[in-house]
């Protein structure tokens, strides 16, 4: 079929390579114009710096620049993008509009009024998979039913992969970037600016986070000679051991089939050690949980089992307190007030951190997994819904293949066996880098008079605990009793 002109809407796929959507517009039509919407209906709730909004201004420009080289243009809107969709469809007298799969719930049904909206003005939709290797039912259990445990997921999906290699193939463009429609006026239209969209800067620029294409292509690269001990240094938030590519894979600077068809390669020519496997394994769960999100949207707002939904969770002021504490880094636990403090300061958060502060709100605290999902939500660079969701529900113990209610991390062990010298712990909390490699983990269980040596005063200088863990791990198992009550 020959289109004599379509629109490619641009949302969380910003690169000009590899992409379903445009190699399928440029390959059908005779022009494509393109087009990435600031969407009014998602920026409204971000708050006005906000690192995630800088990012994309960053790789928003890039890619621009990207497709003006390659002889088109990108249109760059600020609107509601519901609407703004089949306006600009209309003033283009496009034929189509292309994009790429968003398996998010409010996506979903964002796109549904999109296709309507052109399917009455008489205009084509098509939506492609773009962002995961596997998506919605194209794995599923020898019943044909959908997964809900990860490791035999993980098998099929790669017994999946290895049957049929075409599912790592790349969306050529260039070869058929003659397609693309040149400016419209002649001349391409400025970007706005941060200010024009309501924001402000953020501290990304500090703390040097590459944007773009050719940022994450500047990672991999880096990652690719530290890929062989990934299984080990991941453990440890103190070591450059992550890819620290989820805030590209979140947006698209980055495309998955690429990442997976370099590091198959690796592991199939034995030059991945065994950290590759482990990696790949990774983004296999970010498959898993898009999927689950798809079959299951109810986990937006609701534990994918829902017995757990009968759990009486901590309210009122004292847990609001806590929760706050909890927020701010003030637990009087290192290890979770470093954490907290990383993803304060910078947005991110180590993966093994992620899952020791969850645990500690949850099951420290005994909070409502949801108000730590949200505060992710809202400071997370990477913010996935599947992913962060999911994260959330497998530390509440409430989401599929999670762990067990009565698994709950000692936040004091882990500090001990994950940040042993102290080192993640003293870049966070500078407070504390008098205490010795031993004491570091636990200050309340120093002696006073080696803390007021070091100018340590609990109370003044470092919270003393919010809760003491033995106790807390007894009420949490009083709390999920009524799981299996319910169930």
């Amino acid at each position: 079929m020959t289109i004599k002109t379509s629109l490619v809407w641009f949302r969380r796929d910003l690169r000009a390579f590899d992409h379903a959507a445009l190699h399928h517009a440029l390959r059908q039509s005779q022009a494509v114009h393109c087009v990435f919407v600031y969407d009014t209906a998602i920026l409204a709730a971000l708050p006005r710096r906000d690192r995630r909004v800088d990012f994309i201004h960053a790789s928003v420009a890039e890619l621009a620049g990207e497709l003006r080289q390659l002889g088109g243009d990108l249109i760059v809107l600020h609107a509601d993008a519901a609407e703004a969709i089949p306006r600009l469809a209309a003033e283009l007298k496009a034929d189509a509009v292309f994009a790429n799969h968003d398996y998010e719930p409010q996506a979903i049904a964002r796109d549904a009024t999109v296709a309507a909206a052109l399917t009455q003005e008489a205009r084509l939709w098509f939506s492609f998979k773009d962002q995961v290797i596997f998506e919605k039912d194209e794995v599923l259990t020898l019943s044909a039913k959908p997964y809900t445990v990860y490791t035999p997921y993980k098998n099929a999906w790669l017994k999946k992969m290895r049957a049929e290699p075409g599912c790592l193939a790349p969306f050529a463009v260039e070869p058929h970037a003659a397609s693309l429609a040149p400016p419209r006026t002649g001349t391409p239209a400025p970007l706005p600016t941060l200010g024009e969209l309501g924001f402000e800067a953020s501290n990304l620029a500090e703390l040097a986070i590459p944007t773009g294409m050719s940022g994450a292509s500047t990672l991999f690269e880096d990652f690719l000679p530290r890929v062989a001990r990934y299984d080990v240094a991941r453990d440890f938030p103190a070591l450059k051991g992550p890819s620290y590519l989820s805030m590209h894979l979140r947006f698209g600077t980055v495309s998955l089939r690429y990442l997976v068809r370099t590091i198959v390669d690796l592991m199939d020519r034995g030059c991945g050690g065994d950290g590759a496997p482990v990696w790949l394994a990774e983004l296999i769960w970010r498959d898993f949980y898009a999927m689950i999100l798809y079959q299951n949207p109810h986990v937006e707002g609701g534990a994918f089992k829902p017995a757990y939904d009968a759990i009486a969770w901590e309210t009122g002021p004292e847990a609001d307190a806590a929760f706050a504490a909890w927020c701010e880094g003030r637990t009087g636990y290192p290890l979770v007030d470093a954490a907290m403090a990383q993803l304060n300061q910078t947005g991110y958060m180590h993966n093994r951190l992620r899952m020791v502060t969850a645990c500690f709100l949850i099951k420290d605290l005994g909070i409502d997994w949801r108000r730590g999902e949200a505060y992710f939500a809202l400071h997370l660079n990477d913010f996935d819904l599947a992913s962060n969701n999911g994260g959330w529900q497998w530390a509440s113990s409430s989401g599929c293949d999670a762990q067990p209610y009565f698994r709950i991390f000692n936040p004091i062990t882990q500090s001990e066996k994950f940040d042993a010298s102290g080192r993640f712990i003293r870049r966070y909390l500078p407070q504390l880098k008098a205490l010795g490699d031993k004491e570091i983990h636990a200050p309340w269980l120093v002696p006073r008079m080696l803390l007021e040596q070091k100018n340590i005063v609990l109370g003044r200088d470092y919270p003393e605990p919010l809760v003491q863990h033995d106790e807390a791990r007894k009420e949490t198992l009083a709390r999920y009793a009524v799981v299996k009550v319910v169930a």
